[in-house]
This record gives structure tokens, C-alpha cells and sequence, in this order.
């Protein structure tokens, strides 16, 4: 059978026009001479209203399924196959030349002719669905509704204003008689059919949406958690990212051997990976022809984020793929730290003023800490977080304290609440002191194999003293060693080669002009900063990728990874975040402003008063 993949693009965009047409020709009166009126002596008034009425709603109901059908969704296909001959019988009645009327024909035996290009099953869904269609259908319909109405004010009777106009629709499209009346019957009739079957269609998608089966968009079941942990316990140290799998919003593909694992999240039609594959690397290439395989099913866009460059490799070689590198994450040998030396004195210096000031350190096992203590750096980390949303997906885990996580490294800084001065006193008397008692900041480590640790998140009390970020990292690479700990993961440093070649002697123009950029766009995202932060440490620096399939998707798959990471939230906020806002009131800073921008393996660089401070958002 030959393949016919530019049918389902095409159909999809003759689907859009023949849409918009047909909601031109139901709104404007002056295309509406037709032979209706030459049968209008043998049926009955209300059956040709509702034809004409019946013509708008079909194309309506086209430009919506247009994009699942250039997407090649098999619903969408059987709803279109429905539609179109409705469409042409009520075009060939309507109209004198039947040329619309044939194109719709033209496009169902096209469709027929190749339904096997239409295959892809639903996307995963939520019953948020059905309040988003009921808004956003319900803003196009009283557009499409007063757009109605004006057309037809010259058969009304007087001249209705503004609100009589939107009043009329919005009664209309409740099956309601609005104050507006007409010369003619059949005017009136014909408005009020199409504002009654405007507001039936919105009421019937949005019932549909709310009461069909919910499928959640992911989630990793008790099995699944069980396989990875023991992949993770064989290979987990391959990559530091490998623990972040375990999110329990992801979703997992695993190998024909059982042997290697992939786990992703669908978003906006984006089927992205986070990451190495996990598991034997001789198993990497049956997991990847698997998930593509299910892209492929659901007519998904298949991309990966911050994988490693022997992982962007056999990505590109199995998926006839292309690989963008993103940046590189810090990687510290804790064998080879020290505060001593002239490179380190900026850090060293931050460190002793920090425990001057009177904090105190505790790095411990999660497994360790008792119930209250968990809840008590639980509690804080949450009333610390930046935003009502918890951010992070392919390097943040979304959680702490949970009994399954006892391997888990926390790291929290200390400091009696006598010796806070004046402003943690104007604190307490306002109500909103810390939920954590002492404690004023967290770092959160997640296993990297055996003997590695990978940074989760960092945040911290804005009210605390400046300098917290490096007493934190330091005191958890000086324990590291009684931890068993030899290497530590800590922040992404986006596009940290071109800021790092752009400064040096020789750089050509182009280089330069590129670094400028990053260096401006650090105003508002701090890239430099934290690429600087993390060069503190003296890392050495492991390439990250982003893998896709063509240069036309990366808008999408950009799009996709900020809604994944919470950096763009589109969706009804959660219920109750406003009322927790409320109560959790805005965080103070003293003196100066705060900005935080979230980088992978979990941190977050701000930056106060001119002092770098790690606070992750979530």
C-alpha cells in the first residue's frame, strides 16, 4: 500500500477552510440567495431555518476537528467522514453552484481512499477538558453569535443598542427569546436557531468531556516504580538524572527485554523523555523503537531533554533523530574539592561569614530524620516556594520525605531564632514566620548510583543572610565522604560553552554577538549567573542534549518542555491555590530584589543585593 502522508495535513487544512466558509455563509445574509427559497413553498419555514442553522454548526464543529485530523487522529477522521456529507447535502440545496458542495464531496473520498493514514488513538486526558471548551467555545460563540445579530439589524424592527445586541445573544444561546425583533419571521427564526444550536453544541462537548472516562495524562503504577527502582539499583550510576524517573506523574516504556526503560510525559501533543534510557545500554535501542513506536500510535511528537552525549548518540543513530546541546551540568569529585587556594577564596570567604553569623549544618539520610522533622523541613521548603506551582520534570522529583526516597540526602541550615535581630522580630509579629522553626534553608539530594548525588532543590528563607548557597553545597561535599559519597551533581548551566568561548581572547564575531544575547537575556533568566555559581565549585562540565526530529518541531517541543516544567502554566489553577496564597501571604526580601530561574537538577539561582542565593522555586 503506498503511503499518502501528506493527506492527513491536507485534509486537515480543507477541513479549516470549508469551516470558516461555512460560518461565513450561516452569518452573512448576502450568501444566503439560494435555492432554498425556490422549495421553500413545499417545506415547512422551520426545516430550511434549521438547515441553514445546521450549516454553521458543521462548520464549526470542522475547524475544530481540522487539527486532530492534520494530526492524524482516528476520531477525528470518523467525526469528519459524518460532517462532510451532511455539509454537502445542505450546500446543495442552499446554493445555486454547487462548487462547495463538491469540494466536501472530494474531501470524504479522499478520507475514505485513505483512511489507513488516519491511526493515531487519543491523546491522554483530564476533565479540566470540559471547563477549557466550555470557555473558550462559549467566547467564540458569543463572537460568532453578536456577529450573527449585526448582520441581520437591518430586518430589525427599531434600532437595538449594544446591550440589547449582547443580550439577545446571550439569551439566544440558552434557548431564550431575546428583546430583539424582526421584520421578517424568517429572519428571527433563523437567528434564533443558530444562537440555540451554538449554545446546544457548546452544552453537549462540554457534558461529553466531563463525563467520559478519565484517563490521567500519567502515572507511574506500583510495578512500574518496582522495575526502574531495581534498574536504577543495577545502573543508576550511568546517569545523574536516572532517579528523576521516579516522578510519579511520568509514565514508562520498557525494552522487549524487560532490561531497559524510558519514562516521559505527554505534553501539548509532545511525548517527551528526560534523560538517559535507564538500564543496560545493549538494551537502550529496543526501548527507543518502543517509544517511538508510541509516538508513532498516537501521533505524538517524540523529543528528549537533557540527555548525556552517549545517550543523544544512540538516540540519533535508532530514531533517525537530531541533537541540539543545551548546556552542561556541574559535576563535582569530591576527592578533588578543597576551600583551599586562591580559586576558592571568594567561596571560602562567603563560607566563614556565613557561619560567623551563627548557622549551623545538618547533612543526614532521609531515612534518618524522624516523622516531625520531616514534616518540619517539608513545611518549609513549601512555604519557601517562589510559586503556587511545583515546577520541575526532567530533573526535580516533586517530592520529600517519602518513606520509598530513605536514600536520599538532606542538607538544612540552622540558626536560633534569638539570634535573628530586629527583622526576623517584625517577622514573627506579623504572623509569617517560618513553618521550619530554625531552619532557613534545604538542599535536597537524590541518589546517583551508589556512590553519586544528584541536586534536587535548593530553597531557602528570603530572609535569611546571603551566602546559605555556598555554606549548604560545601557542607555537603565535606560530608560527602562519611555519606559514601564521591561525586556530586549540581545545577545546569544553559548554553555554558558560548558564554564560556564568547569571553576568551580570539572569539570571533559571531560568537560574541551570541554570548552578548545570553548576557542580555541573563537580566531577566540569569543565565550567566548561574553558570558563574556553579563555576565556584571548580566542576567539570557534562554535556546536556535536546534530541528531536526536525528543526520545525522545536517551537512545539520549547512550548512543551516550559509547560512540563511548569515555567508556562496553561490550565486552570489547582483547587484551593488561591486561598494557600492568601494564607501563606507574599515572602519579604530585605533589601534589594529577588529573581529566580529554575535549572535543571533542581536549582535555582537569585539573586539579592548583588549576592547569588540558591532558592528553588519548585
Amino acid at each position: 500500500m503506498v503511503s499518502r502522508s501528506w493527506v492527513p495535513a491536507a485534509a486537515g487544512s480543507t477541513a479549516l477552510v470549508i469551516g470558516i466558509l461555512d460560518i461565513i455563509k450561516g452569518v452573512v445574509p448576502h450568501f444566503r440567495a439560494s435555492r432554498i427559497s425556490e422549495i421553500a413553498s413545499v417545506l415547512p419555514g422551520s426545516v430550511t431555518t434549521l438547515a441553514e442553522a445546521a450549516m454553521l454548526l458543521v462548520g464549526i464543529l470542522l475547524i475544530m476537528l481540522a487539527h486532530a485530523l492534520r494530526r492524524r487522529k482516528v476520531r477525528a477522521w470518523r467525526a469528519v467522514i459524518v460532517l462532510l456529507p451532511l455539509g454537502a447535502v445542505v450546500e446543495a440545496l442552499r446554493w445555486r453552484h454547487s462548487i462547495a458542495a463538491s469540494i466536501s464531496v472530494v474531501l470524504f473520498v479522499v478520507l475514505l481512499v485513505n483512511r489507513r493514514e488516519f491511526y493515531a488513538l487519543s491523546d491522554p486526558r483530564s476533565r479540566w477538558r470540559a471547563l477549557w471548551n466550555f470557555l473558550v467555545l462559549g467566547a467564540f460563540d458569543i463572537v460568532i453569535g453578536w456577529l450573527l445579530v449585526v448582520t441581520h439589524l437591518r430586518m430589525a424592527i427599531g434600532r437595538p443598542g449594544l446591550s440589547d445586541q449582547l443580550q439577545h445573544v446571550l439569551l439566544g444561546l440558552f434557548g431564550l427569546e431575546g428583546p430583539i425583533q424582526y421584520a421578517s419571521e424568517r429572519t428571527g427564526d433563523l437567528v434564533y436557531y443558530s444562537l440555540a444550536g451554538l449554545g446546544a453544541l457548546t452544552a453537549v462537548t462540554t457534558l461529553y468531556l466531563a463525563l467520559r472516562p478519565e484517563r490521567p495524562a500519567a502515572a507511574l503504577t506500583p510495578d512500574d516504580d518496582r522495575r526502574l527502582r531495581a534498574l536504577l539499583d543495577r545502573y543508576g550510576r550511568q546517569d545523574s538524572l536516572g532517579y528523576f524517573a521516579l516522578r510519579r506523574d511520568k509514565s514508562v516504556i520498557f525494552s522487549p527485554s524487560g532490561k531497559a526503560a524510558i519514562a516521559y510525559r505527554v505534553v501539548a501533543g509532545v511525548m517527551l523523555a528526560s534523560g538517559d534510557p535507564i538500564g543496560d545500554v545493549e538494551a537502550w535501542p529496543g526501548a527507543i523503537r518502543r517509544f517511538l513506536e508510541e509516538a508513532r500510535r498516537h501521533a505524538w511528537v517524540p523529543a528528549v531533554i537533557g540527555c548525556s552525549e552517549t545517550g543523544g548518540e544512540v538516540w540519533t543513530r535508532e530514531g533517525d533523530l537530531s541533537a541540539l546541546e543545551l548546556g552542561d551540568e556541574a559535576i563535582v569529585e569530591v576527592a578533588d574539592f578543597t576551600l583551599e587556594g586562591r580559586a576558592m577564596r571568594n567561596v571560602r570567604q562567603m563560607v566563614n561569614r556565613t557561619e560567623r553569623l551563627g548557622y549551623t549544618c545538618q547533612v543526614r539520610r532521609v531515612g534518618d530524620l524522624t516523622e516531625v522533622e520531616r514534616e518540619r523541613i517539608r513545611n518549609a521548603a513549601d512555604f519557601w516556594r517562589g510559586t503556587e506551582t511545583e515546577r520541575g520534570f526532567s530533573m526535580a522529583l516533586g517530592r520529600f520525605g517519602d518513606p520509598a526516597d530513605a536514600g536520599c540526602i538532606v542538607v538544612t541550615a540552622h540558626k536560633d531564632p534569638a539570634q535573628e535581630g530586629t527583622a526576623q522580630e517584625n517577622t514573627a509579629q506579623e504572623g509569617t514566620a517560618t513553618p521550619g522553626g530554625d531552619i532557613r534553608a534545604v538542599l535536597h539530594f537524590v541518589p546517583w548510583g551508589p556512590d553519586g548525588i544528584s541536586l534536587d532543590l535548593m530553597r531557602r528563607d528570603r530572609e535569611a543572610d546571603p551566602g546559605l548557597n555556598e555554606l549548604l553545597i560545601v557542607k555537603a561535599l565535606q560530608a560527602a565522604p562519611r555519606l559514601a559519597v564521591t561525586r556530586v551533581s549540581l545545577n545546569f548551566a544553559m548554553f555554558r560553552s558560548a558564554l564560556a568561548r564568547g569571553e576568551r581572547l580570539g572569539a570571533g564575531p559571531v560568537l560574541r554577538a551570541w554570548r552578548g544575547i545570553l548576557v542580555f537575556l541573563s537580566r531577566w533568566f540569569q543565565i550567566e549567573s548561574l553558570y558563574k555559581f556553579n563555576a565556584k565549585f571548580r566542576p567539570f562540565w557534562e554535556p546536556r542534549f535536546l534530541v528531536y526530529p526536525t528543526a520545525r518541531d522545536l517551537p512545539r517541543i520549547g512550548v512543551s518542555a516550559l509547560q512540563a516544567e511548569a515555567f508556562l502554566t496553561i490550565g486552570p489553577p489547582r483547587p484551593g491555590a488561591w486561598l494557600r496564597g492568601l494564607r501563606r501571604g507574599l515572602p519579604r526580601r530585605r533589601g534589594g530584589t529577588a529573581v529566580e530561574v529554575l535549572g535543571p537538577s533542581g536549582g535555582a539561582v537569585s539573586e539579592t543585593d548583588g549576592h547569588p542565593s540558591v532558592g528553588r522555586q519548585g
